[in-house]
């Protein structure tokens, strides 16, 4: 539930009506022992009554103090100097409503002490008890509005976190190629229709390397296992596409868990299929040579190109590539050949010096 204006009046009605039925309850008991011989009802409706004088004097107070609380920006001790002033002015007036009202007009009696000592209007007893009264109305006012800005905060907090995450997943979705998205769908297209029994598989395919885009990418670093397995599903999608194309995956990793930062390797994969196989003519290949052994990744990609290949579309993105890999992996190393049929990424990433 949205915590707005309105429902912060709300709080503050419900507040109110339950503190003043308390206090009408307790002054009810209380008057059984200071005036045993009268009807409850005239012991009832005399509560009833008081208390509701009393709120007349509680509530101004109680937003005098939620106004200082609230507004006053200058020092401290002017602050505190004004609760001081307001409190003992509400002392007073509580003091006055006690004792010129209450008890001369309503209890007709005279204010007294156990029944015996008269009091005056700045009676030390008296006094104490209206202060003892104001303090735990402030207690009760300020705990209530103090939940009630914490209930506020939070909902702020999980807003602004919903906010975030919203971008955070519009971003990653981003990166998701569209072109290899529909093509992807027009290749499972395709295999519906001949109910060909690679469909299933397909799907699963796509819906991992969508799932892992979208959610583990997320992740400032995961298992390079996760990682290879992302990039094996790609591989075997683009091969529907690309049906006389070679490709051959070696890897030798002996720690999987061995933590990398996402979207990188398959960055060259993508590349060696859209600047290599997808602009060939002849029989095509693309070679990938993944290992991992104590702590330092080799990775070499290599893909077969015709002359007419542009140059700035794969120059474009290996300057990408190599931007995150300086921000990411200052001590690497990576080597590009270019020939006029072929295209070699040669890339060593030494995990003990990473930052």
């Amino acid at each position: 539930m949205q915590i707005n204006k309105y429902n912060s009046i709300r709080i503050h009605l419900i507040f109110w009506v339950l503190y003043y039925f308390l206090e009408v309850y307790l002054d009810f008991l209380w008057s059984r022992y200071q005036f045993p011989k009268l009807e409850w009802y005239l012991r009832l409706r005399s509560s009833v009554i008081l208390e509701l004088g009393y709120l007349m004097i509680k509530i101004p107070l109680a937003y005098l103090l939620l106004y200082v609380a609230n507004k006053v920006t200058r020092s401290v001790i002017f602050k505190y100097t004004l609760y001081i002033l307001i409190f003992s002015g509400a002392i007073l007036i509580h003091r006055f409503y006690c004792h010129d009202i209450l008890y001369p007009y309503i209890h007709h009696i005279p204010e007294t002490v156990d029944g015996i000592i008269p009091m005056n209007l700045l009676n030390m007893y008296g006094i104490l008890s209206a202060l003892m009264d104001l303090m735990f109305m402030t207690g009760l006012f300020f705990g209530i509005e103090i939940a009630r800005e914490k209930m506020i905060l939070n909902e702020q907090l999980s807003g602004l976190k919903a906010e975030k995450l919203d971008h955070e997943l519009r971003m990653l979705k981003a990166q998701i190629n569209p072109h290899f998205l529909f093509n992807s769908l027009n290749n499972i297209y395709g295999l519906a229709l001949k109910k060909s029994d690679k469909t299933p598989e397909v799907i699963l395919q796509l819906s991992k390397i969508m799932r892992y885009n979208i959610y583990e990418a997320a992740q400032a670093k995961i298992p390079i296992g996760k990682d290879v397995e992302n990039m094996k599903d790609f591989i075997q999608i683009q091969k529907i596409r690309y049906h006389h194309l070679d490709v051959q995956f070696n890897e030798n990793i002996d720690n999987p868990s061995q933590e990398i930062s996402p979207l990188i390797l398959i960055q060259f994969v993508e590349n060696a299929f859209k600047h290599g196989a997808s602009e060939s003519i002849g029989n095509s290949f693309i070679k990938i040579n993944l290992w991992l052994k104590e702590e330092i990744l080799h990775f070499e990609i290599e893909n077969s190109k015709e002359d007419r290949v542009r140059e700035d579309s794969t120059q474009i993105g290996l300057k990408n590539i190599s931007r995150q890999l300086e921000l990411l992996y200052p001590k690497h190393q990576l080597m590009v050949e270019n020939n006029s049929d072929l295209y070699k990424v040669k890339l060593t990433i030494d995990f003990t010096h990473e930052q």
